[in-house]
C-alpha cells in the first residue's frame, strides 16, 4: 500500500473524532478488496459493508433531491427523522450499476443492514449500509454527486 494513501487514511481518523477506525482489505497479488469505516465505540459490522454515521448533532445542510423526488411523498417532522450520512469523502450512486434500479428511492423501506448506496472513493465502490429501519421520506443528493464526510444521503422515518 502506498504511503500517501495510508497518511490520507491516517489524517481522516484525526479529523474526525467520531471515527473509531478504517480497516482495509487487501485481495490476492495486492489488489483492494475493501474499505470499512466504523464509529468510535461500535464494531465493524459482520456483513463486511460500512457502519453509516446516523442522527449526528449539527447536520449539515442539504443538498437539492433529483427531479421528481420530492413531490412523491409528504416528509414528516425533521426532529422524527433519522439521518444516513455519508462516512466518507467521494462520489455517490444510488444504483449498482449504470441503468439499473436505484437501492431505494422516496418511499422505500429499509431495514438496518441494507445497502442503500455506493459511494466511489479512490476507484473503490463502497456498499453504504443502513443502521436504522423505517422508511426513507427524503433522498438528499443526486445520482453521481460528490458527497463529503458527514453529507446526509437519506432521511429515514423509522415509525413509517
Amino acid at each position: 500500500m502506498n504511503l500517501d494513501i495510508i497518511a490520507q487514511l491516517v489524517q481522516i481518523l484525526r479529523d474526525a473524532p467520531e471515527l473509531g477506525a478504517i480497516e482495509v482489505r487487501r485481495g490476492l497479488f495486492g489488489t483492494w478488496s475493501s474499505v470499512r469505516v466504523s464509529k468510535a465505540g461500535h464494531s465493524p459490522n459482520a456483513g463486511g459493508g460500512h457502519i453509516v454515521v446516523t442522527q449526528a448533532p449539527g447536520a449539515a445542510p442539504l443538498a437539492p433531491t433529483a427531479p421528481g423526488e420530492g413531490a412523491a411523498l409528504p416528509a414528516a417532522p425533521a426532529s422524527k427523522l433519522l439521518e444516513i450520512k455519508s462516512p466518507m469523502v467521494g462520489t455517490f450512486y444510488s444504483a449498482p450499476e449504470p441503468g439499473a434500479q436505484p437501492y431505494v428511492k422516496l418511499g422505500s423501506r429499509v431495514a438496518a443492514g441494507q445497502v442503500v448506496c455506493i459511494i466511489e472513493a479512490m476507484k473503490i465502490m463502497n456498499e453504504i449500509e443502513s443502521e436504522v429501519a423505517g422508511v426513507v421520506r427524503e433522498v438528499a443528493v443526486e445520482n453521481v454527486q460528490p458527497v463529503e464526510f458527514g453529507q446526509v444521503l437519506f432521511r429515514v422515518d423509522p415509525h413509517g
